[in-house]
């Protein structure tokens, strides 16, 4: 027998499923528009775990604090031994140990990174040079000005500033001085090509012990001048 058009409707089929005995829990049409409330049978409790996001503090660069300066060398310390250089008048290299220049003596002992350099050649040799009769006159023995040049250069660099016999400048050739006493000065990434130096310092020396040490961190120069050892004696 035929069924009528009605009977094969999709409003009659869904009906007829509502209506039948087997269906035991009532459906339920899900709106296109609402999401599914989902349903477990597991006996379990599902509990969702939230997502922790942990925010990575930004890096903080400090631009206030200032480097420790330290040497190997400092107060209170018997200077290393150690064989300077220079050429006399007559170009004949003579040597003249540490010891040598402070051994029973009041001695300043200052450093520059390089002869001909602007800063030592315009400021920290010539303080020394104009300061060196009050320093004596203070007790002051010797003033020696070392650098990590030959022998030949300091010749040159005393000629072209016209220092006579008031400040001695001695050639740490190797650097075997300033190696001793810890105040290596690496210039190697610099392009114009001085390698490793010596830091800028000025030291007071009594009896070949270090009284009075002002170091300067790298090749600055705002300790380490003629007026700054008067200061300090």
């Amino acid at each position: 027998m035929a069924m009528s058009a009605a009977a094969t409707s999709p409003s009659f089929t869904l009906t007829k499923l509502l209506s039948s005995p087997k269906i035991k829990q009532p459906l339920s049409v899900v709106s296109p528009h609402k999401k599914p409330n989902f349903m477990f049978s597991s006996s379990a409790a599902f509990t969702p775990f939230p997502l922790k996001f942990h925010r990575t503090k930004p890096f903080k660069f400090s631009t206030t604090s200032t480097p420790k300066i330290s040497a190997t060398i400092s107060v209170g310390d018997k200077l290393p031994d150690s064989t300077l250089s220079y050429l006399d008048p007559s170009d004949e290299l003579k040597t003249v140990s540490v010891s040598e220049l402070t051994s029973n003596k009041k001695a300043i002992l200052f450093a520059v990174p390089g002869a001909f350099t602007p800063t030592c050649s315009q400021k920290h040799l010539p303080s020394f040079v104009e300061k060196a009769g009050e320093l004596k006159a203070k007790g002051v023995d010797t003033i020696a000005c070392i650098s990590v040049n030959d022998a030949f250069v300091m010749k040159a660099w005393k000629k072209d500033l016209n220092v006579g016999d008031e400040v001695l400048l001695l050639s740490d050739g190797n650097g075997d001085f300033t190696k001793a006493i810890g105040c290596e000065l690496d210039l190697s990434d610099k392009p114009i090509g001085l390698g490793v130096r010596s830091r800028r310092y000025a030291m007071y020396v009594e009896d070949g012990v270090v009284k009075i040490l002002n170091l300067e961190e790298g090749g600055a120069f705002n300790v380490s001048s003629a007026e700054d050892m008067l200061k300090a004696l």
